[in-house]
């Protein structure tokens, strides 16, 4: 197999693991809800993102990886609510005062509105937190060898895939669905 074809294949497999487990929660319906806006904001905030995931990944895999669904929630939050006005929208316009060690605290409150305590955040704690499990299992199986290119690269597609998942999680909280037309 080819190296695109494998992460390809590896990226899709993730997705399709955690569109099960999101489904299963009921927070989504097997299908992922996104848009190529949204699409696009990962790419202009990944090379940014990945700095600070290179440097976090080894001591805190879960929350680095579980960030970027959080980043996804809200980048679709920006969208439902007024993309004209949050589309320029800069990445550190994510980060909390701590930096990238509250990003998740800060979106949470900042951008999605909820109270850190609320029935809402702890819903989408425990979601991304699962999905996050669910990435680090699927790294494992991979027998990857750490701080190589390869290793790289399924970091970087399991970001994305994080990122996508977050934000089809808040379209779908957000009311929004495919249908049959």
């Amino acid at each position: 197999m080819e190296e695109k074809e494998y992460f390809d294949s590896y990226e899709e497999g993730l997705m399709q693991d955690m569109l099960k487990l999101c489904t299963s929660f009921g927070k989504l319906d097997g299908t992922l809800l996104s848009s190529e806006d949204i699409d696009a904001k990962w790419k202009e905030f990944a090379p940014e993102y990945m700095v600070e995931a290179v440097k976090q990944i080894n001591s805190y895999p879960e929350f680095t990886i579980g960030c970027a669904g959080y980043i996804g929630a809200a980048v679709a939050k920006w969208w439902d609510t007024d993309w004209g006005r949050y589309h320029n929208s800069k990445f550190s316009s994510l980060l909390g005062p701590r930096g990238f060690d509250d990003i998740d605290d800060h979106i949470v409150k900042e951008i999605l509105g909820y109270e850190l305590d609320s029935t809402e955040a702890g819903v989408l704690a425990k979601i991304l937190l699962s999905c996050s499990q669910v990435a680090m299992n699927k790294i494992r199986h991979e027998h990857i060898e750490a701080q190589t290119t390869k290793s790289f690269h399924i970091l970087a597609r399991t970001l994305r895939v994080m990122f996508r998942i977050g934000a089809s999680l808040m379209l779908f909280s957000e009311g929004y669905r495919f249908q049959k037309i």
